[in-house]
């Protein structure tokens, strides 16, 4: 039995179930276990394609570690599959922002995640008594699990942001009016990737200088206002390099090749991305980062965090808070304002 990346996993017996990742268009990916297999269709019907397909992957990881089927997997399975996980991917080879070898602790969380659903639907069908994913560990006897240790413990990093000079560069390198187009939705829009190339000619509203996201992540809808840097880009790439494509509704499509014409895909957009940022010299500028980039430039101009959650087309305001500490001209003017108040206050004491 091997490991996900061809190791052998020690100390466990020859595998019993070998799952197989299977794709084909229009259908759920399969895993060649009626039980799992069923999973991912009930999943299909309720999560994006991207979701889909990673959920896909971890459960192919995850049983080809334990080389179990779904019905007799235990705790112990799952407590072995985290420390495999944990251990070195290559030799004396470790990642510079955490210093870990193994897996990042988001990719092991998610993994968990994922196999925590599956159990969940296999309990509400009645296949297993109880899901052998523990929520946390707990040393203190009587204690309740979801007050324990987290199985795996994911430190929470503030996400990356491009500064003003590092923009103008970005934006200097891109070579094309449509490149420009989305790199402007996504800093003064702040767009998902996703939601950048699944854009439609209906969807923009130039009068009102608003975009309307059809389908945003879990399905949710929202009216985005954005910059008039966008809507320059916009008018000159359809009046100057998009090309006829009646049976194609979206607004970004491929300029040239054996696919002109045909939508510009994620792959495609990163390309552009990348090349950009050679030529600008930059270590960093991912789609998400450029996102991350509006709402903390947002955030510093004052914007009501309120707002910035329905920019952002988040559902908890807790994940628009992480912008508070991005934003760090906002926190430093809080600060002092703060101060000034006790100071007055002190010094009417003295």
């Amino acid at each position: 039995m091997g490991l996900a990346d061809g190791r052998p996993l020690e100390g466990v017996s020859a595998m019993v179930f070998v799952p197989c990742l299977l794709r084909s268009d229009g259908e759920a990916p399969r895993l060649g276990e009626p039980l799992l297999d069923e999973y991912l269709r009930f999943v299909a019907a309720r999560c994006r394609p991207n979701t889909l397909l990673a959920q896909s992957f971890d459960l192919k990881v995850f049983f080809a570690v334990v080389g179990k089927p779904p019905l007799v997997v235990g705790t112990a399975d799952v407590l072995r599959f985290i420390e495999e996980q944990r251990a070195p991917r290559q030799p004396k080879v470790v990642r510079l922002i955490d210093g870990e070898s193994g897996l990042a602790a988001s990719t092991i969380k998610r993994r968990l995640a994922t196999l925590s659903g599956l159990f969940d639907y296999l309990v509400a069908r009645g296949e297993v008594m109880r899901n052998p994913v523990p929520r946390s560990l707990s040393t203190r006897p009587g204690r309740s699990p979801l007050r324990g240790s987290p199985l795996v413990r994911a430190p929470r990093r503030l996400p990356r942001v491009l500064g003003p000079d590092e923009v103008d560069r970005l934006v200097a390198a891109l070579r094309t009016h449509r490149d420009r187009a989305m790199v402007w939705l996504m800093l003064l829009g702040g767009l998902r990737r996703c939601e950048v190339l699944g854009l439609r000619n209906q969807d923009v509203h130039l009068g009102e200088r608003r975009v309307f996201i059809a389908d945003g992540k879990g399905g949710h809808q929202r009216i985005v206002p954005v910059g008039d840097l966008f809507f320059q880009a916009l008018g000159a790439y359809f009046a100057e390099e998009r090309c006829a494509a009646d049976a194609v509704d979206l607004v970004f499509l491929v300029l040239k090749g054996p696919r002109r014409g045909r939508p510009l895909t994620a792959d495609g957009l990163d390309e552009v991305l990348s090349g950009a940022r050679t030529r600008a010299g930059l270590a960093h500028a991912t789609c998400h980062e450029l996102r991350h980039t509006c709402f903390t430039r947002l955030r510093e101009s004052g914007m009501a965090l309120e707002a910035l959650q329905a920019q952002a087309g988040h559902v908890s305001i807790e994940t628009t808070r992480v912008y508070l500490h991005l934003a760090s001209d906002w926190l430093v003017d809080e600060y002092r304002k703060a101060m000034d108040i006790l100071d007055s206050i002190n010094g009417a004491a003295q």
